[in-house]
């Protein structure tokens, strides 16, 4: 098994592997000019000061006592909502995160204000020590820093300013829009991500957050990330909203040969859901952070992927030039499809990434990864250019990051509403086929395909990559606006099936394309 992140804590598996990333020592430190181009510019030359020297591993200093606690005591460890920086000041204001536990490396935090800049020690009077934490108000925690931070802003009430942006361990970041809950992750960037040679995951060092006019609806950060292969420098301007948009710019030096370049990670959960193999052995009919993946072309194709949970370690890509966007998605947006009052994963966050900048020829690449919990995050989805980072190189990416709920704006085709497989065998049947005979149905709905009348000649147009495909079949469903494929399938042997399929309307397309990787060895 491959884990992954957990969605607890925000992501503690993969945090605790960051516990390996360098932090800069005070004396390495020059003063940034205190304009958002100037910080940006010399945290530029910083990175490309650091990718030209070797890179320096240092052993966490924190006080003993924040070393050795558990996840109850540091979950006791609250921030004061009463000290929190710009209260009062401006629509936005910012909590912070305190080290221990899985947090080790705190991270430099720099605040600009009125043209000044200074740094932000730490100060434990911003905190509660409770319940299991009360012992560490009797510690000297002088030195313990701030393990990452949380923006606020009135989102869902203009009296009330909830968290919907986080920095937290790594270079994962999570965010939500209006009436959203916590869910996948996305990161600054992505090293060997299932490959032989082992991942490696580059850490945001230090940040320099920009104060905002007082009645600013957006905020601009500066973060420098290293690793062992690379450093870079990345400016995020956030646009809170109902749905959440964040530009980014990535500008990255390679300190070494990095074989395998993942841009825009996003990292989610999948246990089980309508496409499963097998029945879960749980009272919610699904469980899952993200759906699926959703991708378009520069050809302007839409393409649909259900994830899944496999028995092996799986994966994929989807080639293209210069994409025009890709992202993880939670399309059921209905309680009823969950069932769970806890988790609530209908309300789960979708994230779409898009280029602002031509990205060349490259691959979205898909990691679905096997898990027993759902609190292992196992899906990673993110850009791969054909063209390696070698040492000295350079490169600058820009794109913007978007929470969305079920659909993209700008998608106007019929989109899947569900994918449902299994034996392929007739009820009754006197000499059934094998288990390996599936039977795969697809319901769309949307566009002008839920406007179409049972007689419009609507059909599938059906590619697969090896095997049999047979009995393919479109039929519009009693509610009037879903229409379902069907057709069964006979692979060759244990060779997977990589299938592709969309609907068309007198030859023109008008659904997305569903694409789905059948692995006969995923029956149990």
């Amino acid at each position: 098994m491959y884990p992954l992140v957990s969605p607890l804590v925000s992501s503690l598996w993969w945090l605790a592997i960051s516990l390996f990333i360098a932090v800069i020592t005070p004396a390495t430190w020059a003063a940034p000019a205190p304009d958002l181009a100037g910080v940006f510019d010399d945290v530029t030359e910083r990175a490309r000061q650091l990718a030209a020297s070797p890179f320096e591993e240092r052993a966490s200093d924190l006080p003993a006592a924040l070393r050795d606690i558990d996840y109850d005591a540091y979950r006791s460890i609250r921030f004061r909502p009463e000290m929190a920086l710009w209260r009062d000041e401006a629509l936005f204001s910012v909590q912070l995160f305190h080290t221990g536990f899985l947090f080790e490396r705190p991270v430099r935090l720099r605040l600009i204000e009125n043209g000044e800049q200074r740094q932000l020690p730490f100060q434990s009077s911003f905190f509660r020590y409770d319940g299991a934490a009360a012992p560490l108000q009797d510690e000297d925690l002088s030195g313990a820093g701030y393990a990452g931070f949380r923006l606020h802003y009135p989102l869902n009430r203009e009296d009330y300013h909830d968290e919907f942006l986080v920095f937290q361990g790594a270079s994962y970041f999570r965010l939500v829009g209006r009436d959203q809950g916590y869910g996948l992750s996305a990161r600054g960037l992505a090293i060997d991500t299932a490959s032989s040679r082992g991942e490696e995951f580059p850490a945001f060092t230090a940040f320099w957050l920009l104060q905002p006019e007082s009645q600013a609806t957006h905020i601009d950060i500066v973060a420098l990330l290293e690793s062992p292969s690379l450093a870079g420098a990345y400016h995020f301007r956030v646009h809170p909203g109902e749905q959440i948009d964040m530009e980014i710019e990535a500008r990255l030096f390679a300190r070494r040969d990095v074989a395998k370049l993942g841009i825009a990670p996003l990292t989610s959960m999948f246990m089980h859901g309508d496409v499963s193999p097998y029945p879960a052995d749980d009272f919610r009919p699904q469980v899952h952070d993200s759906q699926g993946l959703l991708m378009q072309t520069h050809a302007g194709e839409w393409i649909w992927r259900p994830l899944n949970n496999p028995r092996k370690l799986r994966v994929t890509r989807l080639q293209d030039t210069n994409p025009t966007g890709f992202g993880l998605a939670q399309r059921d947006r209905d309680f009823d499809r969950y069932l769970d009052m806890e988790s609530r994963y209908e309300r789960r966050p979708s994230h779409w990434i898009a280029p602002l900048d031509d990205w060349g020829p490259g691959s979205v690449e898909l990691v679905e990864i096997p898990s027993e919990s759902e609190t292992n995050d196992n899906i990673v989805a993110y850009w791969v250019p054909n063209h390696s980072l070698e040492a000295g190189d350079s490169r600058t990416y820009r794109y913007r990051l978007s929470t969305f709920d079920a659909q993209r704006p700008e998608q106007t085709l019929a989109s899947i509403v569900r994918t449902r497989q299994g034996w392929g065998a007739v009820p009754g049947q006197s000499d059934p086929p094998p288990r390996s005979r599936r039977q795969f149905v697809i319901d769309f709905r949307g566009g002008e395909l839920s406007s179409l009348d049972a007689s419009h000649p609507v059909e599938a147009e059906l590619v697969v990559s090896s095997g049999e495909a047979r009995e393919i079949q479109v039929q519009r469903l009693p509610d009037g606006e879903t229409w379902r494929a069907s057709f069964r399938i006979q692979p060759e042997g244990e060779t997977p099936m990589d299938m592709r399929l969309k609907l068309t309307l007198r030859d023109a397309p008008i659904s997305e394309t569903w694409n789905y990787v059948w692995n006969p060895d995923e029956l149990r």
